[in-house]
């Protein structure tokens, strides 16, 4: 019988974004402002709207939990990659690494699922006003909420002990800057094909049904909003969404680019580039969007810093 020398690993190497020294303090500082306004953005808008008052709406619990799962799984990437930045050996233990994948999947479903159930709660109060009040009580979106939750938890849980179950004995040098499915399924000498067809099945139904119910959603709120006699109707209709719709596209537009591809077609290094827009930039450009485009959040932000003197 012929025995092959096998390698354990007890960490992976991550390659990082860039390969040159010369260009790491540029993109610490780069990113740490990133993720510095990404956190400030976020967190201010959870406190925002627990402060005002009449920001306590289905719409904005909604809001307020898409902030925290963007702060969550933005802090599961952006300190390590930071760290990295200042450090010549880019290691990560074995066990941080399913760790980082795990939490960083979950609230990624997570936000899919809450993106879906935030046009369904447009839908309803566009759709079927006088319904709104029974159709999105308190309990009702809080059992939405859990339910994004329980889907984030679920199939993070699934794809990450399918993940490392497989062999990694020729290599632990991760061509990425963090702990992705699609790196490591690269990196790995056993057959992935049972992992990719997970990982296309459940992507599927999380991405898809996200995406099916927000076109469904909106077709049924566009044929009502054009129906409106008042065009002040229309026109508040359609700002209530627009921020919505802005979000779900940059947020799933990157994810399909991102995993519904076979393998054979990925291009790490264009794979990382998608990644760092939709692991460090989404999260920041959410609050963003929905703080710009919204007047509501516009007023209460000057209610509670108290400048209520800024002119218009």
């Amino acid at each position: 019988m012929a025995f092959e020398n096998i390698t354990v690993f007890t960490d992976f190497v991550l390659l990082g974004l860039s390969g040159r020294q010369d260009v790491q303090q540029g993109l610490f500082a780069l990113f740490f402002l990133v993720y510095g306004i990404t956190v400030i953005a976020n967190l201010g808008m959870i406190l925002l709207i627990k402060l005002d008052s009449r920001l306590h709406t289905p719409m904005y619990y909604f809001l307020s939990n898409l902030s925290f799962c963007d702060v969550c799984y933005s802090t599961t990437i952006s300190p390590k990659m930071l760290a990295d930045f200042l450090c010549k050996e880019k290691r990560i233990p074995y066990n941080l690494c399913a760790v980082q994948m795990y939490f960083f999947a979950a609230f990624g479903d997570t936000e899919c699922v809450i993106l879906a159930v935030m046009a369904y709660d447009r839908y309803v109060a566009i759709c079927n006003p006088l319904l709104y009040i029974t159709a999105m009580s308190k309990k009702v979106c809080i059992q939405l909420v859990a339910v994004a939750y329980a889907v984030g938890l679920v199939d993070s849980a699934i794809h990450t002990s399918c993940i490392f179950q497989l062999s990694f004995c020729n290599s632990n040098v991760i061509n990425h800057f963090f702990c992705d499915i699609p790196p490591l399924l690269a990196l790995s000498c056993s057959d992935t094909s049972i992992n990719e067809i997970l990982l296309f099945t459940f992507s599927t139904f999380v991405i898809g049904y996200s995406i099916v119910t927000v076109l469904l959603s909106y077709c049924y709120i566009i044929a009502t909003i054009c129906r409106m006699n008042s065009a002040e109707g229309r026109r508040k209709a359609f700002s209530t969404c627009a921020s919505h719709l802005m979000a779900v596209a940059i947020f799933h537009g990157t994810l399909l680019f991102m995993y519904f591809r076979p393998s054979s077609s990925y291009s790490m290094d264009t794979d990382k580039m998608a990644s760092v827009f939709y692991t460090v930039v989404i999260p920041m450009l959410n609050p963003l969007i929905y703080c710009l485009r919204n007047n509501d959040v516009k007023g209460a932000l000057k209610k509670v810093i108290n400048i209520n003197w800024w002119p218009g």
